[in-house]
């Protein structure tokens, strides 16, 4: 997870290293109030609520500024995700009294901070509209730049444009170098998002079937858990491996036939 600096009191400083989250979570961020909801999908007058209700610990204060933790941010993404199962506020906190209660409810944590942090490992790359004309050359065209921020590709912010995956930036430049219009790599990019969105529920399907189980999270011991974090730890790689070797396979077969097509027809 990214550890932004985020705010809850009037103050607008900024923010030092890792602290300690005011529930005593150990998680490095540092949040101010804005951030962590934006981080966790929520709205910003949700956190009091779930305060008030006993689901989230308040923030570590210092003075004005109250800060929330990696750990915060944790929490609030476990309720969003009770909440869409249909979990009514009484039977989040329910439950995570029972979880705390068990000593259940840190083994959680620690599951979905190992099942969510490290599949993106990528600096950003932001540059000016006129950088972006003059590294892609007058082919590309201010609708090739909407289609891809509708994508996700990119994302502009007035003059700025940033590029959240430099892999994917300089894959695009080596393409349109080579004479493949903008347009049809979007076009691309398109499918293969889809069927990357595709391959992804798969893979969770069967986690979430052979590893996690039935029963679902919920009725997991802590030994349970614990399980279930370092198989998460253990099959990570596993799954970017079958697509990258799959992938490197269907390609040695599709050129080997595209090449043989070739040679049929020079004969």
């Amino acid at each position: 997870m990214s550890s932004q600096v985020v705010g809850d009191g009037a103050d607008g400083g900024t923010g030092g290293g890792a602290d300690e989250g005011a529930d005593g979570g150990t998680g490095g961020g540092r949040y101010r109030r804005e951030d962590v909801a934006r981080a966790a999908g929520v709205k910003v007058r949700n956190l009091r609520y779930y305060q008030e209700r006993g689901l989230l610990p308040p923030p570590r204060r210092e003075g004005r500024i109250a800060w929330y933790s990696d750990d915060h941010l944790t929490r609030l993404r476990l309720i969003s995700d009770l909440l869409g199962r249909g979990y009514t506020v009484n039977g989040i906190a329910e439950l995570l009294q029972a979880w705390e209660g068990g000593g259940g409810l840190s083994g959680l944590l620690g599951l979905e901070r190992e099942m969510t942090r490290d599949w993106v490992r990528e600096e950003p790359v932001t540059m000016t509209r006129a950088e972006l004309r003059e590294l892609f050359g007058p082919t590309a065209t201010a609708e090739d730049t909407r289609r891809a921020a509708e994508l996700g590709y990119v994302t502009v912010d007035g003059d700025l444009v940033t590029h959240p995956s430099p892999r994917l930036l300089d894959a695009t430049l080596a393409l349109v170098r080579e004479g493949v219009p903008l347009a049809e790599i979007l076009d691309a990019g398109e499918f293969v998002q889809a069927q990357a969105a595709a391959l992804a529920d798969r893979f969770v399907g069967l986690f979430r079937r052979h590893v996690i189980g039935p029963a679902g999270l919920e009725r997991l011991s802590a030994t349970q858990l614990q399980h279930v974090t370092e198989a998460v730890t253990a099959l990570r790689p596993v799954a970017g491996e079958v697509v990258a070797t799959e992938f490197a396979r269907a390609m040695a077969r599709r050129v080997d036939a595209e090449v043989a097509e070739l040679l049929r027809t020079e004969q």
